[in-house]
């Protein structure tokens, strides 16, 4: 077999790996990769095991692949890896063919064999894919497999298109990815276009360009604008919330700062003035200072070298004195009571 085996100067085996991995996959009709070793019919147990050494197995895969996903990707991805050594062939139907037999397309042929081009898991694209497989196609390609889901494909006045593959024990089975198809995509399209119609308008896109009616238009266009002044009041909101919340936790940083300096200044003020505080202390020791300094000692009443000195007896009643209202009858009395007066004082003395 020989396949650009001068350019890459590597197996054939390793070759699908590189392409895969370096450039978009080769289409069919413009490849020079053909294989030239002997194609003898395989079977599938014989597949499993590797065999034949000299080439690997070549699986083909077909379908239309509009809006390629991640369902059509894993589909290749379990027709990639099938057998230990496989060469995966994608047939990609042409526009003419699926709108006649299934309807019509999202992404034009030229669109769609780009998309196959780069998805990892191919090694080559044919391009115009027969709609259903004769014999003369699988011997042209040297198809020895072709991988598929096994629901009954129903198209071109045939229950199953794959019938006659089956029979002929060259159909591998694949499995379906759940929740993903072209026709969920395209649902969800119309079901929203309404969304995509007005987000297209406001990114340039013409009504004409999108199908809509000048009604719809301004309508659309109004609806955008509502749109616009929902989204300033609702950052407006959003911006007030944070500055609320900003500001709450300022305030609540103040409150917890100031209740520590709080309890700090209270603390110290209980520690100077409090009942055992440094201030009564001091307030003491200078009041008794004070106290002393106004207040000296007084001096002894006595001193051991003089004598304790006699009291004094109060002071003499000088009833001699002359009586300004009742004056002495005569010279006689006078006299008499100068005399008594003179004996008290004798007496006390």
């Amino acid at each position: 077999m020989s396949c650009h085996a001068s350019e890459y100067e590597v197996p054939f085996s390793r070759v699908s790996r590189v392409w895969t991995l370096t450039a978009p996959a080769p289409f069919a009709d413009e490849s020079s990769c053909q294989c030239q070793a002997p194609h003898e019919k395989l079977t599938i147990a014989q597949a499993r095991l590797g065999t034949p050494v000299d080439r690997p197995v070549r699986v083909y895969a077909d379908g239309i692949f509009d809006l390629f996903h991640s369902g059509h990707a894993r589909a290749l991805m379990q027709a990639k890896t099938l057998f230990p050594n496989s060469y995966l062939l994608v047939g990609v139907c042409s526009d003419d063919l699926t709108h006649k037999f299934k309807g019509f397309t999202v992404m034009n042929e030229a669109e769609r064999y780009e998309a196959l081009r780069h998805c990892r898991y191919v090694d080559e694209v044919i391009r115009d894919a027969p709609w259903t497989l004769t014999p003369e196609f699988l011997e042209k390609h040297k198809i020895d497999f072709v991988a598929h889901d096994d629901i009954p494909y129903s198209s071109a006045g045939s229950d199953d298109v794959y019938k006659h593959i089956k029979e002929a024990g060259m159909f591998v089975p694949t499995q379906r990815t759940e929740g993903i198809s072209t026709s969920d995509i395209i649902t969800r399209i119309v079901r929203d276009y309404d969304v995509y119609a007005r987000r297209n308008l406001q990114r340039g896109y013409t009504a004409k360009e999108l199908n809509v009616s000048f009604i719809n238009e301004k309508k659309y266009r109004f609806q955008n604008q509502v749109d616009k002044m929902k989204e300033k009041v609702k950052n407006v909101e959003e911006r007030s919330k944070e500055f609320v919340n900003r500001v709450e936790e300022k305030s609540h940083d103040l409150i917890q700062k100031w209740e520590e300096k709080s309890r700090e200044f209270i603390g110290n003020f209980l520690e100077l003035f409090g009942p055992d505080g440094a201030w009564k202390q001091m307030f003491q020791e200078r009041s008794s200072r004070m106290l002393q300094a106004l207040s000296p000692k007084q001096s002894p009443v006595s001193s051991p070298t003089r004598s304790r000195s006699p009291s004094r007896s109060p002071s003499p009643t000088f009833s001699w004195l002359p009586n300004k209202t009742s004056p002495p009858s005569s010279p006689k009395a006078a006299s008499a009571s100068i005399s008594s007066m003179s004996e008290g004082d004798e007496d006390e003395k």
